[in-house]
């Protein structure tokens, strides 16, 4: 009897995490095979939303969703992931990362690669970063957690087109990871150099706690509560 119920716990919590691992394996992997040449150019960001988008809804009722440290941390800090799993989502994560790195460049083979160059300094990507962060962190707390928003069926939708939309106003200037299980990724492929993911990763984690604190801010549960329940107005009698 105790044998079974800690199996049931184990695999209760093991699916979340293969879940995390294989949509965010996903999105590296189609990072890296849209990037890497023979790739997809300039329509590289609207695979990579897509991927997240479906891959959101595949596993979102499992896990979450998340497939991203950063948004881990933000909801997290939302109240909505509890403390025990945020480091083994981060591991999944991170070493989904690492896996879907090495899977393309031996799938590509002798392609060649060049680490960006951020030659107007660290502030430009670390800001680029922070911002699109912040924007998929903001997104994801207001469409997958808010009471106002609970049970819909665009949330997907809406996070991916988050990333597609910030990759192609910020890639420019940082890659546009706002990941930083992506950011290790692109890391080990060889399209960032070491010396920088630390600009990734500090821009990228302070974009998902500012949008929780953000989203806490002009969104306390009173509001929330009052959006999906409004009072009732009294009526006028003649």
């Amino acid at each position: 009897m105790a044998s079974n119920a800690i199996w049931f716990l184990y695999a209760k919590y093991m699916r979340k995490y293969l879940v995390e691992f294989i949509g965010t394996f996903f999105l590296v992997f189609t990072v890296g095979n849209t990037v890497i040449e023979p790739g997809a150019g300039p329509l590289a960001p609207i695979a990579i939303g897509s991927i997240l988008m479906v891959m959101i809804f595949a596993g979102g009722h499992v896990s979450g969703g998340h497939y991203n440290p950063a948004v881990t941390l933000a909801v997290w800090m939302r109240g909505k992931c509890p403390t025990s799993d945020v480091p083994s989502y981060m591991i999944a994560q991170v070493a989904a990362g690492v896996v879907a790195a090495i899977l393309v460049l031996f799938m590509k083979g002798d392609a060649k690669i060049s680490a960006m160059a951020f030659e107007r300094g660290a502030l430009i990507p670390l800001l680029a970063e922070f911002l699109g962060t912040f924007a998929l962190a903001f997104v994801v707390l207001n469409a997958a957690t808010a009471k106002a928003n609970s049970n819909n069926s665009f949330y997907g939708l809406a996070i991916g087109f988050t990333v597609l939309a910030c990759a192609f106003s910020l890639g420019g200037y940082s890659g546009g990871a706002f990941n930083p299980a992506v950011a290790v990724g692109i890391t080990a492929m060889g399209l960032n150099a070491v010396g920088n993911i630390w600009i990734h990763l500090i821009g990228e984690l302070a974009g998902g706690a500012v949008a929780a604190v953000t989203f806490r801010f002009v969104s306390p549960d009173d509001i929330q509560r009052a959006v999906v329940s409004p009072p009732d107005r009294p009526t006028r009698t003649n």
